[in-house]
């Protein structure tokens, strides 16, 4: 690897390596190595000390990569490190004693992932790299709308199933997504469909110190709602605290504590204390 960045910045500089000098050829990208090959993508693989075999190779359509000595091999499906494992060991088995084995992809298939619902630029987006997080997806889109919730939902084909309609969702909080907390993030796969809903929102109204509309945030609790209100007023109270809320068609008053869940259409009402 330091040879490699020796090599490079004497390139840079209008400079070569002392003749006889090789600069060793660098990993291949984290990122990279754990892209999963599909039909169509090029790949540039590399058998060291083995020209005839370091050669650039197209996956067909059904997912082999036709390679000297062992015909066919299935690629399509695989992490370009799991390939790599696949193709050091066919050709150790027999063909070459400890063979050292590289594979890069030159040319990614065309693939796809739809961002669809409260963005600026709804859209179909194509995967031009060996991966797009979800995060760079919605920036791509233009970003989330004002009316947008903080939630985003994932769809996708469920691994290893053969039925169209196999789906997964996964949903992702989208406040923890732009504050980049740990693990937040998702990577995309060729055909995901990523949907920003629109907020759902709930009122909060009596004695507090900002009534009025907010969006809600999947799971918030009550005093949470409170809370995003500007909290109690000077004389607003934490007891008796009530929901007005839509049930099989009729408003009802419901009591409820601190703790319980506000629902979507929800109006909080905070009551004035008596002391």
């Amino acid at each position: 690897m330091a040879m490699h960045l020796a090599a490079l910045l004497l390139t840079l500089a209008g400079l070569q390596l002392p003749a006889g000098t090789q600069a060793a050829l660098p990993p291949a990208p984290r990122d990279t190595a754990s892209y999963v090959i599909g039909p169509q993508d090029q790949l540039a693989i590399t058998v060291y000390d083995e020209p005839d075999l370091t050669n650039h190779y197209r996956v067909d359509d059904a997912g082999f990569v036709s390679f000297p000595l062992v015909s066919r091999i299935a690629a399509a499906g695989l992490t370009i490190a799991e390939f790599q494992d696949r193709l050091r060991a066919t050709l150790a088995n027999g063909y070459i004693r400890n063979p050292q084995v590289r594979v890069d992809v030159e040319q990614y298939r065309s693939r796809s992932v739809v961002v669809t619902g409260a963005v600026r630029a709804p859209q179909k987006l194509t995967m031009t790299g060996s991966s797009m997080t979800l995060l760079e997806a919605l920036a791509l889109a233009g970003s989330p709308t004002a009316e947008a919730s903080t939630e985003v939902i994932v769809t996708r084909r469920r691994p290893n199933s053969a039925k169209p309609d196999d789906l997964e969702e996964i949903r992702v909080n989208r406040r923890d997504l732009e504050l980049g907390r740990s693990g937040r993030d998702v990577i995309l796969r060729d055909g995901d469909i990523v949907n920003v809903p629109s907020a759902q929102r709930f009122y909060v109204d009596g004695h507090v110190r900002n009534p009025g509309p907010y969006i809600l945030d999947p799971g918030m609790t009550v005093q949470q709602a409170i809370s995003l209100a500007g909290g109690l007023s000077e004389r607003g109270s934490d007891r008796g605290i009530t929901v007005r809320r839509l049930i099989k068609g009729k408003t009802t008053d419901v009591d409820v504590k601190l703790d319980d869940k506000v629902q979507p259409g929800d109006t909080v009402v905070v009551r004035q204390r008596f002391f």
